[in-house]
């Protein structure tokens, strides 16, 4: 579904069927690179459930909807948890000093974003 290419040889694929929630956030985050509030997820609760719908191969993608619903809870820390996860698997691959353009990151009380240059983006239908 979607590509991000820093060098003809760096590819990251997030590919159809991978149902993983930390993929579904990273998507939401990658469409807004103005970034987004945590504490304003619930507004994307419709977007993220479209973006799962997209990746997702199950018959019944509404299965999602609890952990989407927590993601976007501004009381419950799962957001915090994908996004560990999220940088935790640039950080296996790539140094700090790079990985840091690819994950969600953000000052606290500020929006989070990814601040991966948008133009080497590639995204696929």
């Amino acid at each position: 579904m979607a590509m991000y290419q820093n060098q003809p040889e760096a590819v990251i694929y997030i590919s159809p069927g991978n149902e993983n929630p930390n993929n579904t956030l990273y998507l939401l985050f990658l469409n807004h690179p103005e970034g987004i509030l945590f504490k304003e997820l619930p507004r994307y609760r419709t977007e993220l459930m479209n973006i799962y719908r997209q990746i997702s191969m199950r018959e019944n993608p509404d299965e999602a909807g609890e952990s989407i619903r927590r993601m976007t809870d501004p009381y419950d820390n799962s957001v915090n948890e994908k996004c560990s996860m999220i940088r935790a698997a640039f950080l296996k691959v790539i140094a700090d000093d790079l990985a840091g353009k690819y994950y969600i990151t953000g000052y606290r009380g500020e929006p989070k974003r990814i601040l991966l240059n948008r133009e080497l983006v590639i995204q696929e239908q």
